[in-house]
């Protein structure tokens, strides 16, 4: 199986899958993570400077280093999903899904008939999938991922019914904004105790309705805690995050280890 073709058995592995998580404008950097360890790479259209372009270009290097590509559309772009899975992409991330009709017209794009209203088009994504035309037609409504975000007080307070959506695979937490909606704007704090018991809602009803749940971490330690809660796909960090980590890291070793020496900083 490809990557393409397999990202939902590897979310069936029971071992948390990790996500690189890019939104640099440069194609060249999800290749370059898809490089390392990760499991997968997804790309942020929402919140990230990368355009549809660059995305088209970043999903085939994506997929030569043996991974699967995911992308997160900006808010209601569901026509944007369909375009990406054509493409290639393995997985579609949608920001804010608040109400059961949003669940719905956002499976409709991601999915083909008689399940969604997507429309035959898959040139990326035939080559990717290593399948011929009608093995991909009769395939791909089982391995295009659709995760709807949740992210707000009126999405968790219909988690079942939006994972009741046939053509909903899969939810997705965002910590960040689920903090402000239960704070009422009130504060920023993804690790809150009001967040913690959302998230461990989330992933109960996930479990009952038989799908998979992803969530965001923004470092190592957080992903590691969200990991012992059972997700299934976590996003660990982004890019920028990791390049600036990585450069605060090297001047620190060069600035302790020159502290005695002539000249030092």
């Amino acid at each position: 199986m490809t990557p393409l073709s397999s990202f939902p058995e590897r979310l069936k592995s029971g071992t948390p899958q990790l996500t690189a998580w890019c939104g640099l404008p440069d194609p060249a950097v999800p290749a370059l993570l898809a490089r390392e360890g990760f499991d997968a790479v997804t790309i942020d259209m929402q919140h990230g400077a990368i355009d549809f372009a660059a995305t088209v270009r970043a999903i085939p290097l994506i997929a030569a280093a043996g991974k699967p590509a995911i992308v997160r559309v900006p808010v209601a772009e569901f026509a944007t999903a369909s375009r990406l899975l054509d493409a290639g992409a393995a997985s579609i991330i949608a920001p804010m899904i608040n109400t059961v009709e949003d669940a719905r017209r956002f499976a409709a794009f991601t999915k083909f008939p008689p399940l969604g209203e997507r429309s035959w088009g898959p040139h990326g994504g035939l080559a990717l999938s290593g399948l011929d035309p009608k093995s991909y037609f009769a395939g791909a409504n089982g391995f295009s991922v659709a995760f709807a975000m949740v992210e707000t007080r009126e999405a968790l307070a219909i988690v079942d019914d939006i994972l009741a959506v046939d053509g909903i695979d899969a939810i997705f937490i965002g910590p960040s904004d689920l903090s402000i909606a239960l704070s009422g704007g009130a504060s920023l704090d993804p690790a809150s105790r009001e967040v913690e018991a959302a998230m461990d809602h989330a992933i109960a009803r996930a479990r009952a309705a038989g799908k998979f749940i992803g969530v965001y971490a923004a470092s190592g330690e957080r992903a590691a805690q969200l990991a012992a809660k059972g997700f299934d796909l976590i996003a660990l960090g982004s890019d920028s995050a990791l390049l600036r980590a990585g450069a605060q890291a090297a001047l620190r070793q060069v600035r302790q280890g020159t502290s005695g020496a002539t000249g030092a900083y």
